[in-house]
């Protein structure tokens, strides 16, 4: 979710569910280390409980930058092993190191050694021609031994050579069976599962075999999902009971980032997705897509995009 899961997009997706965990998204060790930490790092606390996702492979990184998200407030930090972009690749971080189980145990110990805050991983089955049954197994056990708290598997193998990151977000087949005998294999061990999961239906039948589920694309691409995610999996009440009141809470926010010079589009490119269904959607985009990015745009463009949608199609999605 590089890219993607910035900290607008958490504020905006915590209005919909008290409860689920939020991630960033993913951090090198350098950027942590040498970067402008209050850019990077900063967060608003309602974003709670949100976890720090790191790519890196040298555990006396690993460590530092871990420490420096434990004092920056956040309430995990999660080591991605599992990205399978060539920039990942290239820096040595990311799905190449289910390649070097040993090492990624290295970096969980030290994060462990370094934080008071739970560590875990994020991984694939494995990468191009590994076998799924020897490659997670080892980076599992590895992990384990060094300390980590949770194990986050996306239920694909990763082909480093031959596909894109685009394609291997789709081409590679999906084999949650193989997560599932991690888990029974492995009862101990906190595991929850990744890929191809489109809604929360999907995501209870997963909740019979692992720990936990993680949405990413899906909850990205249709956020309105994140309306019954309480109620569906936590057996609470829904925070709003509408998009209109999801948006209406978040103008605070909002307009304290534009007092900030954030611009409008930098926030409202997150919110497309919002209506995906719902009738008015396609204007509601294109409203913000037209105006988000005028300079000087502020809350009322939005106000205007939500004027367009008929939004008590929402409102049972939260009831």
């Amino acid at each position: 979710m590089m890219d993607w899961t910035d900290r607008h997009c958490r504020v905006f997706h915590r209005l919909m569910t008290r409860r689920a965990r939020l991630y960033t998204e993913m951090l090198t060790t350098g950027a942590v280390i040498h970067g402008d930490r209050a850019r990077l790092l900063g967060f608003d606390a309602s974003e709670h409980p949100v976890a720090l996702q790191l790519g890196g492979s040298e555990p006396r990184d690993l460590a530092t930058a871990a420490k420096i998200g434990e004092d920056f407030g956040y309430d995990e930090i999660n080591l991605n092993v599992g990205c399978p972009s060539d920039r990942v690749k290239d820096g040595r971080f990311g799905a190449c190191l289910m390649a070097e189980p040993g090492l990624v145990a290295a970096g969980v110990e030290a994060m462990k050694r370094a934080v008071g805050i739970p560590v875990t991983v994020k991984c694939r089955l494995g990468i191009d021609d590994q076998d799924p049954e020897i490659a997670l197994d080892a980076l599992a056990r590895g992990v384990v031994t060094a300390g980590a708290d949770a194990l986050i598997v996306h239920a694909r193998k990763a082909w480093l050579n031959g596909l894109s990151p685009k394609e291997n977000r789709d081409i590679p087949p999906l084999d949650y069976d193989r997560v599932y005998r991690l888990k029974a294999a492995m009862p101990g061990l906190p595991v929850i599962i990744n890929g191809g999961i489109a809604d929360l239906a999907e995501a209870k039948a997963h909740l019979a075999h692992v720990d936990g589920v993680m949405l990413g694309r899906a909850a990205y691409h249709d956020p309105w999902r994140l309306l019954a995610a309480d109620r569906e999996l936590f057996g609470e009440a829904a925070p709003f009971a509408t998009m209109k009141d999801v948006f209406e809470a978040m103008v605070p926010y909002i307009d304290d980032q534009l007092a900030q010079g954030t611009r409008l589009h930098a926030m409202t490119r997150h919110f497309v997705g919002a209506y995906h269904g719902v009738p008015g959607a396609r204007a509601f985009r294109r409203h913000l897509a037209e105006n988000g990015v005028r300079p000087g745009a502020g809350v009322s463009v939005l106000r205007d995009a939500i004027s367009l949608v008929d939004d008590r199609a929402t409102a049972s999605i939260a009831a």
